[in-house]
């Protein structure tokens, strides 16, 4: 290799950036989102949305689309970006980003599904403040590539999606009897109103959080019974 090249291949290598996470291959960038770092489930944000929209599963379904696409798109153009924008206004800049998709969003739906937009209210333009956009673009779109970006922030956004439907579908099923609308059970059944109002996402969440740990503790004591046996 002439010292030509050997200055391209250095020109072209990633420059160290501090706080970067470490190389890894993209589907393990994808599941992370999915399971081991779930947004919602195991590092507790955007709670506000799956709180507070997730009374119907048309609901669910409507907020997670515009987190997808804004949390998508965010970080591709930061990582695009990362080069360009000063250290010391990264942070405005990455709100200045995220603000323009959430418009683009917010507009969209405003146009083709009116009652839907009608129903999210405020909480579609306070995307903008989610902590899970803000956090991906610091902690990894600015420093990473575009591919690897965009990867990542699909990965939670499924992984949001994941969580906001199961609380959306569990409390409509259980408040209202139906799913996406339509009926489920018989004339007899009694909805459970309570589901469907502010205090039963809390009573989901908790639920959910409970179930979950559980679920962890049995899994280490699985893991350390293994350790002993060998």
């Amino acid at each position: 290799m002439t010292a030509i090249e050997v200055d391209t291949v250095v020109e072209e290598r990633e420059p160290i950036v501090p706080g970067a996470p470490p190389p890894a291959p993209l589907w393990l960038d994808f599941w992370r989102g999915i399971a081991d770092d779930n947004p919602v489930m195991i590092q507790m944000l955007g709670l506000c949305p799956a709180m507070a929209v997730s009374n119907s599963l048309e609901n669910g379904i409507g907020m997670s689309a515009a987190v997808i696409f804004v949390l998508t798109c965010s970080s591709v153009l930061v990582s695009t970006l990362r080069r360009i924008i000063p250290g010391e206004v990264r942070l405005a800049s990455y709100i200045l980003i995220i603000a323009t998709f959430v418009t683009i969003s917010d507009l969209v739906m405003q146009a083709y599904f009116p009652l839907l937009s009608k129903t999210l209210g405020p909480f579609v333009p306070l995307i903008v403040v989610n902590c899970i956009i803000l956090g991906r673009a610091e902690a990894f779109a600015g420093k990473v590539k575009p591919l690897r970006a965009a990867v990542d922030a699909l990965g939670m956004g499924v992984g949001f999606t994941f969580a906001l439907c199961t609380i959306s579908a569990f409390r409509e099923i259980v408040g209202n009897g139906t799913l996406l609308g339509h009926q489920l059970f018989g004339p007899n059944y009694e909805p459970w109103n309570f589901m469907i109002m502010p205090p039963g996402g809390f009573l989901t969440m908790g639920v959910m959080f409970l179930v979950m740990g559980w679920w962890g503790e049995r899994q280490k004591a699985k893991a350390k019974a293994a350790e002993v046996t060998v």
